[in-house]
């Protein structure tokens, strides 16, 4: 997928007035949330989310964070270190990764003050306030195009920041790495057979090293709908979908059945590494994601099927399984994404990635029933709505006793 990133947003307009009973409900119900966000932290999806902003018409970061606590998400992914988005989630326990993006990468290979500037400016302000940052991404699918200085940049980058890091005492608190296309394999099928390309094995020896010694890991973005728009004929949908029913396939070399092909697609990234050496590298999932909507020529990208496919993830997840490669390590993946972001350049199927449009009504149903404050919250920190809140609730009882 395309770099995603923050766009300016207009100030919202004012809301109609409201009445004391829609007051009483608007306030108490984000306390109400907050109460359930830290009563239920231990029982947060294991999913996570990638929050693009490409849009010039999405909600204040402020009631996405109200959003996705409501929706038990715990885990979200930018493209940037947005400070307005690390602000909204603070006290909320939510874990983040910040990203570096394509542009800044080059600068901060080349000098080590820049490195650790961008660290003292987007890192260390918000982990002191309190935000759980827990790793930084250093550019984006940089091996995906022919950029071959900023593909030579993206170690020495990854290194500088990550010695910023350890000068401020934050080793084994933030990891740093980058997130590949599954573009960089030369092979991948039957999965043991997984290679990396040519072009991108160059560098990806030392990256695993600085993997390895550092014990960050390896972000893949897997799309199983690429394979399916592609060669819809060929492609089982079932083997696509996560359907219970597909035939699946069986890896001749292994033995190992696959009934779906986003486990096949890690395994074959696992078995990549493996052949360069590499056995304690975690592999995980940074994006995936199915289109609820495609230009004529990109078949399957219905509401129906992008619904199928996350509710069928989430179930795996959610069920903490493994790839049959690695079946006792559970896949850690990043569904994409959280909006439909309409200024994203491409075809059609860029723009319709959302779980939810961005009044905050669901793009299909799997299960994941959030609520979006209105406006009239978007600005107010969660400590000046409770206190709010506890004087409304207070005027209410004392009115009706």
């Amino acid at each position: 997928m395309a770099a995603a990133g923050r766009q300016s947003r207009t100030a919202p307009s004012l809301p109609a007035p409201l009445s004391l009973t829609a007051c009483f409900f608007v306030l108490l119900l984000p306390i109400l949330l907050t109460g359930e966000a830290a009563a239920a932290a231990a029982d947060s999806l294991s999913i996570g989310v990638n929050y693009g902003q490409i849009a010039n018409n999405l909600p204040s970061p402020s009631r996405v964070s109200w959003l996705l606590r409501s929706m038990r998400i715990s885990k979200v992914k930018l493209y940037d270190a947005d400070p307005n988005v690390l602000r909204a989630f603070l006290g909320t326990g939510v874990e983040f990764v910040v990203g570096i993006g394509n542009e800044a990468v080059p600068s901060i290979a080349s000098s080590p003050s820049a490195a650790q500037s961008w660290v003292q400016q987007h890192v260390v302000p918000h982990l002191r306030a309190g935000a759980r940052i827990t790793c930084v991404t250093v550019g984006n699918e940089v091996f995906k195009g022919n950029d071959t200085a900023l593909q030579a940049s993206v170690l020495p980058a990854m290194v500088a920041v990550h010695r910023a890091l350890d000068a401020l005492g934050l080793r084994g608190r933030v990891n740093v790495t980058t997130a590949h296309s599954l573009d960089i394999m030369g092979a991948s099928f039957p999965p043991s057979a997984g290679e990396f390309s040519p072009a991108a094995l160059h560098h990806l020896r030392p990256f695993l090293e600085f993997l390895s010694a550092t014990r960050s890991p390896f972000l893949i973005n897997c799309y199983p709908y690429f394979a399916y728009k592609d060669d819809p004929a060929r492609v089982p949908l079932e083997y696509v979908l996560f359907q219970p029913n597909a035939a699946g396939v069986v890896d001749g070399r292994t033995g190992l059945r696959y009934d779906n092909m986003l486990y096949a697609q890690v395994d074959a990234v696992y078995a990549a590494i493996e052949r360069l050496g590499f056995t304690d590298v975690e592999v995980k999932v940074s994006e995936t994601g199915w289109p609820s909507r495609g230009d004529p020529d990109e078949p399957g990208a219905t509401p129906e099927y992008a619904g199928t496919y996350i509710r069928n993830l989430l179930l795996r997840i959610e069920m903490k399984q493994g790839t049959p490669l690695r079946p006792a390590t559970p896949v850690d993946v990043y569904v994409f994404a959280l909006f439909n972001e309409n200024l994203k350049p491409g075809p059609a199927s860029e723009r319709n990635y959302g779980l939810f449009y961005p009044d905050g009504t669901p793009v299909y149903n799997v299960g994941l029933h959030g609520y979006l404050p209105p406006m009239l919250l978007s600005n107010a920190a969660p400590q000046v709505v409770q206190l709010i809140t506890l004087v409304v609730i207070a005027s209410v009882a004392f009115v009706l006793s």
